[in-house]
């Protein structure tokens, strides 16, 4: 994952199997429960140092965990 921008053009962690977004990124085991904990602790805006106004929001990583094509 990385930090990059929703479709709005907001600041969001969005997902990046193949490693190839440019900018900084983290690792999270692709499983909703690893998912939910760091959102719980905060934990992507720490690990991406983004402290930018107006948080940074995770959904675009959470919707991308929940579909079907990243089920195995």
């Amino acid at each position: 994952m990385t930090v990059g921008s929703d479709a709005h053009g907001h600041p969001a962690v969005v997902p990046d199997p193949g490693a190839t977004s440019p900018g900084r990124g983290a690792h999270l085991h692709p499983t909703a429960e690893c998912y939910e904990l760091a959102v719980r602790r905060r934990a992507f805006a720490r690990a991406l140092r983004h402290a930018g106004q107006g948080g940074l929001t995770s959904a675009p990583l959470g919707e991308y965990l929940d579909s079907p094509a990243h089920q195995p």
